[in-house]
């Protein structure tokens, strides 16, 4: 589906390892072969971060607002979880059970393996104290003491900066005891996963971090009740984390100004796929993907638009059409008929046959399914033998309702959310491009021209 090129990522959270401090959006901007050769230096340091303005929504709250304050402001915010679910960032905050006698915790969900997505992977290496910060602050709103983040397994370099950052928060008083000079204490510490897909689903990676097999529980009871080691536990992810101190210094009716109602502020997107120029991309919620399109520098070669997935391989596919008539928010690509999801946008040209993608995508699913729920365990390798047929010239007419019905029986079936995300790939693939998997069905080969 195409590279991706760190040096051209650019955005709000992401340009302060390369600025004086001020919120300059890129907007996806370019940066230059200097500032990237700085990105990889030193740039990402607590004395490089200080100097940008670092810790002082930190320091800001611990000296002048209250918990209420700054929930209130994450709320007014409008920010909406980056992961992938969209929920509001100060609604989740304030079901944290202020007055709970005993131990919570707060968690950061750095496991990012949706295939397509590396904005959480980019934040952590270029710029790891914005995550402490925002941790830091949200710890001090909920009256929360202990926090983890669990980094994924397969960026251990970026894992082992983020530690390396921890310790000099730590050495600096920003994270321990009594944190810049309050009475507020605030323990953070890194946990490293194994590469597992499931455990970036919230409650597989609770049962990861407490030792166990990294499997999804049944919810109700859900982790703001019961979660890490059975206490009351927060959950965000990586990139939420480090839009809070942003908010803090500026106020949460600037963030949601950046964006559009009830999409506030701006959204990294990892674009991949045939696109001059693939990368993470910052613009503000609610931009046309057009635009977005632009700035990766329009599709490679000169080629026809022909699909999306807008936000990781787990969302349906949109005709290109359609998508170039959609803004990149939440509620836009909801109603094209897709969904946001982590923010990975996998652009796709003529050239590209969607049997043999969606081929890889179910290969994927089958894979890292955990096996815990029969729909999904044994559903997954169903709808992927079909595919792998009917991609190989061994396609029966009756194949295409049954790929349908076999994606029925996994969607809404199961534990987590991976089940429904190996079945709407499928549904949406048929939905969309129904006539290239008939034409591999009654012809045994692509319909996609080999010439072009």
């Amino acid at each position: 589906m195409g590279a991706f090129e760190p040096q051209i990522a650019a955005g709000a959270f992401l340009e302060q390892f390369a600025s004086s401090g001020q919120h300059s959006c890129f907007h996806g901007r370019h940066i230059s072969p200097q500032i990237f050769e700085g990105l990889n230096g030193k740039n990402w340091q607590l004395k490089e971060y200080e100097a940008r303005g670092g810790y002082s929504a930190l320091r800001k709250v611990l000296s002048s607002m209250s918990p209420e304050e700054v929930i209130a402001q994450i709320k007014t915010s409008a920010l909406r979880g980056r992961g992938g679910a969209g929920f509001p960032t100060g609604l989740k905050w304030s079901f944290m059970p202020r007055q709970f006698p005993g131990q919570k915790f707060l968690v950061c969900n750095s496991d990012e393996g949706e295939p397509g997505t590396c904005k959480d992977r980019d934040i952590l290496h270029y710029n790891p104290h914005i995550v402490i910060e925002g941790m830091a602050i949200a710890a001090y709103a909920m009256g929360i003491s202990v926090g983890y983040n669990y980094i994924h397994g397969e960026i251990f370099a970026t894992y082992e900066r983020f530690e390396h950052a921890l310790e000099e928060a730590r050495a600096a008083g920003l994270v321990g005891k009594q944190i810049a000079g309050s009475n507020f204490d605030f323990q953070l510490h890194a946990f490293h996963g194994f590469g597992a897909y499931i455990c970036g689903e919230e409650t597989a990676l609770l049962e990861s971090l407490e030792g166990k097999k990294g499997q999804p529980r049944f919810k109700p009871p859900f982790p703001a009740s019961f979660g890490l080691y059975g206490k009351p536990t927060t959950i965000n992810n990586t990139e939420t984390f480090a839009a809070v101190p942003w908010i803090i210094n500026n106020g949460g009716d600037a963030y949601l100004k950046l964006g559009k109602p009830n999409n506030g502020g701006t959204k990294i997107f990892s674009v991949s796929g045939d696109v001059q120029y693939p990368g993470n991309y910052e613009i503000p919620m609610g931009t046309p993907f057009a635009k977005l399109l632009e700035l990766a520098g329009g599709m490679r070669g000169g080629r026809k638009l022909k699909a999306v997935i807008p936000g990781g391989s787990s969302m349906p596919v949109l005709p290109g059409d359609v998508m170039m008539a959609t803004d990149m928010d939440y509620d836009s690509i909801a109603k094209a008929g897709s969904m946001l999801g982590s923010g990975a946008v996998i652009v796709m040209d003529e050239t590209r046959c969607m049997v043999k993608s969606l081929l890889r995508l179910s290969y994927f699913y089958m894979h890292e399914s955990c096996g815990q729920c029969t729909p999904c365990r044994e559903g997954t390798g169903w709808l992927y033998r079909i595919i792998h047929r009917i991609e190989h010239g061994q396609g029966r007419q009756e194949d295409l309702d049954q790929l349908n019905r076999v994606a029925d029986n996994i969607q809404g079936r199961t534990i987590c959310a991976l089940g429904d995300a190996a079945a709407m790939p499928v549904r949406a693939m048929i939905k969309h491009f129904r006539d290239e998997f008939q034409h591999h069905i009654d012809y045994k080969r692509c319909l996609v021209p080999t010439y072009l």
